[in-house]
């Protein structure tokens, strides 16, 4: 019987076996390709400092809020201390203090437990296995590739099928608003939120009508480049539109393509590129990256963090593993050898089991599985 305390608070929910297993299976796989690549795994705290991580993290109005975090007091030091909302501040904190003097670039990757205060209608979960990967020392167009490739092999890895990588540029209204296309500066924060909302009659209306044609030049990556590389006829973009083309001809056919130059939304601290991931089956983006400063230090970096439980739904980490059932007498050191090669077991405790209710599909007959 269930009682009103055993409830859990809204936006969080129990992982049971099938799915806790699949969300592992789903970190291991991603985490072998990143450390097959040479990115080393680093694990700070789940807690910290408040103002620390606070002062490291994004401000914008949609990006990793400060206010979003679970905040306490430590009772040992009396200092306000918050639970993270996310991974990414404490890696660039790690690489401007522990690590400031580790030869650059820096490969570190990471994963673990994130929670938000309230989350929104689209993304409800208010706890998430957060895991990525960062580069620490460059934001290069080299840089770029390399972890753009590398998040792609990492959700390959996982097991998905029709992934796409959505590009954007999210300093694209400062690199056009000095010269090609001039704007006030107190304007630009306007022209930046109706191009992200897409609205040409809000664009009008903040002094943006030059940017136009940039709501339209969004699509299919080659269709969108060819629209992008037409508008800017001042070559203000040329550096950036050389930079997407190479990162593209990198992923190659690993995964599709789209380009919407004028996002931001969940890009407010991200440099001159940007990303989102999806894939079949996924609701929504399955993680996303970028370019940016690590706010403190000021170095460049280049990373991307991946949303594990949504990759474990929509992946064939999902799917179920066989499971031998070991009878009372059976063969110990068979069982233990299939247990080296992979196999699953449940070991027999008393006289009525039903092996096929307790989730088995093989029965260990003499030395050798049997298939129920």
């Amino acid at each position: 019987m269930t009682k009103p305390d055993d409830l859990l608070p809204e936006g969080l929910e129990d992982r049971l076996p099938a799915q806790a297993e699949a969300i592992a299976r789903a970190m291991h796989a991603c985490l072998d390709v990143l450390g097959s690549h040479g990115y080393d795994r680093v694990q700070p705290p789940l807690v910290e400092f408040e103002r620390s991580l606070a002062g490291r993290m994004a401000s914008g109005p949609e990006g990793a809020k400060p206010r979003r975090m679970f905040r306490f007091v430590d009772p040992v030091s009396l200092r306000t201390l918050a639970l993270r909302s996310d991974i990414t501040p404490q890696i660039g904190r790690i690489a401007a203090t522990s690590m400031a003097s580790a030869p650059r670039p820096l490969r570190l990757a990471y994963c673990g437990e994130t929670a938000l205060i309230r989350a929104d209608q689209l993304e409800p979960e208010r706890e998430r296995t957060q895991l990525g990967a960062e580069l620490i020392g460059s934001d290069s167009v080299e840089a770029a590739s390399e972890v753009v490739t590398l998040a792609v092999e990492a959700l390959h890895a996982v097991g998905l099928k029709g992934i796409s990588v959505d590009f954007t540029l999210p300093d694209l209204v400062d690199a056009l608003s000095d010269k090609a296309m001039p704007l006030a500066d107190d304007a630009r924060e306007a022209v930046r939120r109706e191009l992200d909302m897409k609205d040409a009659g809000g664009l009008k209306a903040a002094g943006g009508e030059a940017y136009l044609p940039l709501l339209y030049a969004a699509g299919p990556f080659g269709e969108a480049i060819a629209k992008l590389t037409e508008i800017d006829a001042g070559g203000a973009l040329s550096s950036r539109i050389a930079g997407l083309k190479a990162v593209a001809e990198r992923i190659g056919d690993k995964a599709r393509i789209t380009l919407d130059p004028t996002e931001r939304h969940g890009f407010e601290y991200q440099s001159w590129i940007g990303f989102t991931f999806y894939a079949e089956g996924a609701r929504g983006a399955i993680g996303r990256g970028g370019t940016y400063r690590i706010k403190g230090s000021e170095e460049a970096a280049t990373g991307f963090s991946l949303f594990v439980d949504a990759l474990a739904a929509a992946g064939s980490a999902a799917q179920a593993r066989d499971m031998l059932y070991l009878p009372l007498d059976h063969d110990r050191d068979a069982a233990a050898r299939l247990r080296a090669i992979g196999w699953r077991t449940l070991a027999q405790i008393g006289e009525g089991e039903d092996a096929q209710a307790l989730g088995c599909t093989h029965r260990l007959e003499g030395r050798e599985p049997v298939k129920l």
